[in-house]
């Protein structure tokens, strides 16, 4: 997977590197802002979600990125993330160990046309694989447009966390 890979019209992966960590940095930022109004206990800013650098570095993880080959930046720049590690299961659950998904970001400009549904594919295939057949992931009740896009693909819902506050 360390080679580009044509996916659809002119967007492309590759596996993100330390290089990429500026613009991963903001993803994550863009992640928070649209994640705030579903969960109102995310702390005050300066938070961060992810250690994107320690996830680009493990052996057993991976950090993709989509980037349009049509634009004219010369430097395959990220429109697009998400990443893939291979995470124990609950103690009580089968299988041992999942593949589970996290930091999915489209940039606005290009959302709506699929583009996280090719993250989330090439990331299935890595885990697939590696011999991982079981794919998790965390989506807020409230996102519903997220919810249905991983519903298309085949995801089903599992527990749902409730709180009260």
């Amino acid at each position: 997977m360390s080679t580009d890979t044509e996916e659809q019209n002119g967007i492309k992966m590759r596996e993100a590197t330390i290089r990429d960590l500026p613009i991963l940095l903001e993803f994550e930022q863009g992640i928070l802002q649209w994640e705030r109004p579903m969960a109102p206990n995310i702390k005050p800013d300066p938070v961060s979600y992810y250690d994107i650098k320690e996830l680009i570095e493990r052996k057993d993880a991976v950090v993709v990125v989509a980037y349009d080959e049509k634009e004219e930046n010369g430097e395959n720049k990220p429109i697009a993330s998400g990443y893939c590690k291979i995470i124990k299961n609950i103690s009580y659950k089968l299988p041992e160990e999942l593949a589970y998904l996290g930091f999915m970001y489209v940039e606005p400009k290009y959302r709506g046309q699929g583009i996280n549904g090719l993250v989330v594919k090439h990331l299935i295939n890595w885990a697939k694989e590696r011999g991982y057949d079981e794919v998790q992931l965390d989506v807020y009740a409230e996102n519903e447009s997220a919810l249905n896009a991983y519903k298309k693909m085949g995801f089903k819902p599992d527990l749902l966390t409730m709180r009260l506050h």
